[in-house]
């Protein structure tokens, strides 16, 4: 084998290691954003998608520490053939793909769905909810209250008193 073809060999070689690095980067970030951006509160979220989303959420601890594992290493081996921006872009992308796989460890979805402890109410003829809009109701003895169902989607869990008795409403 002659010198340039060797050179043309290293270079096939490098791009091929050069994609599947940038596959496992953006496969990383996948099992971390699919099942953030589809379980979102206010939004239509269909059945199947839910599904696809939970799947991925419990699978996505185990392969996002092995892809990130296999990013580090090609990114090893990558780092010596590779020029200055070369290298920022594999520190950037271990970067990325280690955040997500330590996000897939991480319940986020209890930052964003956080219960409220202290609720505020108003007289009923004072709230300025839509005719249409649907709410929960409880009610004990003479003491009701109503929480709509918009706050409830994205709270989950309200802690509340009614009627003396503490009570936890959940959607």
């Amino acid at each position: 084998m002659n010198v340039s073809a060797e050179i043309q060999l290293a270079r096939k070689t490098t791009f091929a290691l050069a994609v599947i690095f940038a596959l496992s980067v953006c496969i990383g970030l996948f099992l971390f954003l699919a099942p953030a951006v589809i379980i979102r509160p206010f939004r239509f979220q269909s059945a199947r998608a839910l599904n696809f989303a939970m799947a991925v959420r419990q699978q996505a601890p185990i392969w996002s520490l092995a892809i990130a594992a296999g990013s580090v290493i090609l990114a090893a081996i990558l780092w010596r053939r590779a020029s200055l921006w070369k290298r920022v872009l594999l520190g950037t992308g271990i970067c990325l793909v280690v955040v997500s796989a330590v996000m897939s460890r991480v319940d986020y979805f209890e930052w964003m769905f956080h219960p409220v402890s202290v609720p505020g109410f108003e007289a009923a003829d004072h709230a300025k909810l839509d005719s249409s809009e649907m709410v929960m109701a409880v009610r004990f003895g003479s003491d009701a209250r109503a929480y709509p169902i918009r706050a409830m989607a994205y709270h989950h869990v309200v802690n509340d008193v009614v009627g003396g008795i503490p009570i936890a409403v959940t959607y």
